[in-house]
């Protein structure tokens, strides 16, 4: 069983830990306006503009969860010499997000998703339309060489590191292997793959969804058992202590190299606001629970609590240390 007292001494350990998250960093940009007429141009509605809002998306919202825990974070990984790049930066160094790991790449577009948002001055602004601005880093070894000694000076009295990739290039096998192999490695490397989930190996856990650890196993997962089955079967593949498969509605399933597997029912409401970010918080959350000394099994009902927070958040969002505390004290299943 987990207690309550254990969750809340993590939780006091996060402002002393430091975690390094390496991934593909977006930009999440919200357009903002009000319903003005019909064009007639075109079918659509034309919005009076009202302002933009530069939020960090992908990998950089992992790395905004981690500081709202209160987590020393480094950050490595790459950003266009353009003017999303920037922005992205500025609102990871407003954050406390040390940059010194990022690299701007000339010729390069920071990855950015751009949300048209609509309503009434006094109403919820609802999302209209969205473009995505894509790009990859590609395969040049100059850059990938560079990125790896980015992440090993990073890596330096790091207590934990986490990978989010995203499908941008930036996270290279090759380096993942070289750099978190060692005896100097942190104790605890986790792994977010969005289609690389069986290729990134020397981790020391994983956290796909059910559609990605599906498409992995090649088939639907719809039973407890069945679910923890896939996962097991990934964390052999990946040579890995955990896998926690997160579930939507159907909660978390953990399976672990320590015990059976656990499954964690879902925290607060099924009514869902927005999922935007949810796994990233989840990433974030457990990643820093494990370099602050959890079990695989606490940190998972630490980040159950996160993944159960933002959910009920409009946007890209995050989880506090003070809104999970808030959880943990509230969750009546915990022993004292």
């Amino acid at each position: 069983m987990v207690s309550r007292a254990r969750l809340l001494e993590v939780l006091d350990r996060f402002p002393s830990t430091r975690v390094v998250l390496w991934g593909d960093l977006v930009l999440d940009r919200f357009v903002l306006g009000t319903p003005k007429r019909i064009s007639r141009e075109a079918p659509v509605i034309i919005l009076r503009y009202e302002g933009q809002r530069d939020i960090p998306g992908g990998a950089a919202n992992a790395l905004a969860n981690l500081a709202a825990l209160d987590v020393e974070v480094r950050a490595v990984g790459a950003v266009g010499e353009d003017e999303p790049g920037s922005a992205l930066l500025n609102a990871l160094e407003g954050l406390g997000v040390d940059t010194a790991g990022v690299l701007r790449l000339p010729g390069f577009r920071t990855p950015m998703k751009v949300r048209l948002l609509g309503g009434g001055a006094c109403s919820l602004k609802h999302q209209m339309a969205r473009y995505d601005v894509e790009d990859e880093v590609g395969d040049d070894p100059t850059i990938h060489r560079r990125m790896g000694e980015l992440l090993e000076a990073a890596l330096d009295g790091a207590a934990a590191a986490a990978v989010s990739d995203y499908g941008y290039g930036t996270v290279d096998p090759g380096v993942l292997a070289r750099t978190c192999s060692g005896s100097d490695r942190p104790a605890w490397v986790t792994l977010d793959s969005r289609y690389r989930l069986g290729r990134l190996t020397s981790v020391d856990g994983a956290t796909p969804n059910l559609e990605e650890l599906e498409a992995w196993a090649g088939g639907r997962l719809t039973t407890d058992e069945a679910v923890a089955a896939g996962a097991e079967r990934l964390r052999q593949h990946l040579g890995a202590r955990f896998v926690l498969a997160t579930r939507g509605n159907h909660g978390m399933t953990l399976v672990h190299e320590d015990g059976p597997a656990a499954h964690i029912p879902v925290w607060g409401s099924d009514e869902v606001a927005d999922v935007t970010g949810a796994g990233d918080t989840v990433l974030a959350v457990l990643t820093a629970a494990l370099a602050a000394g959890a079990s695989p099994l606490e940190a998972a009902r630490l980040a159950n609590y996160g993944g159960g927070i933002v959910v009920m958040k409009l946007g890209t969002a995050t989880a506090s240390r003070e809104e999970l505390r808030r959880a943990v004290v509230a969750d009546t299943t915990l022993e004292p």
